[in-house]
């Protein structure tokens, strides 16, 4: 199975580094010298990464047979992509790939069918599933263990807390719709 990894940024320096947004939670294991990963578009690659190094916070990385600022610069918004076991896990207890939530049905705790899991929205905030309601709505909802309660790859499900107003304002806008309105709201702080 292929992952991206993360995507190339502008060159730094003369000397063919570039600047790299990462999109994995293991960069030591996944971007690591000597590392080999596909591209996209598949033109630019295979790459193999020479070094690594974080200036600044960012990770900077050098691919071989990339010496300068020109070649770098050609590789912008390249995304790097890994070769992975589709049955590795993740290191952490409460982690899981991409691959693995696609697709999850998710409930309530009371069993409320919500929808299915059709995307993973990677915020620098947090994370969000995108959701495909039954009707073909869609709604998000971020991933923090305060609502999604439980995973459970085993059933292919994703349990959800929602606050008010996260998967319920479908209901507020077919009353509006109807004729009868939702409470009124009062948004200021």
């Amino acid at each position: 199975m292929q992952l991206v990894v993360a995507r190339i940024g502008r060159a730094h320096g003369i000397k063919g580094e570039v600047t790299v947004e990462v999109r994995t939670d293991e960069p030591e294991l996944r971007l690591a010298p000597g590392a080999v990963l596909a591209t996209d578009p598949a033109s630019a690659g295979p790459l193999t990464i020479e070094t690594g190094r974080v200036h600044s916070g960012r990770l900077l990385l050098r691919f071989a047979g990339v010496s300068d600022r020109n070649a770098a610069e050609a590789l912008r918004n390249t995304l790097l992509i890994a070769e992975v076991d589709p049955e590795e896990l993740p290191e952490g207890e409460d982690e899981y790939y991409d691959h693995q939530l696609i697709d999850l049905d998710v409930v309530t705790g009371d069993g409320t069918e919500v929808g299915r899991i059709t995307e993973i929205s990677h915020l620098p905030s947090q994370d969000l599933f995108i959701v495909e309601r039954p009707d073909g709505s869609e709604v998000m909802i971020p991933f923090v263990e305060e609502i999604v309660t439980e995973i459970d790859l085993k059933e292919q499900r994703a349990v959800i807390a929602p606050p008010p107003g996260l998967i319920d304002d479908h209901a507020d806008r077919d009353e509006a719709a109807d004729g009868h309105s939702a409470p009124p709201r009062d948004d200021r702080a």
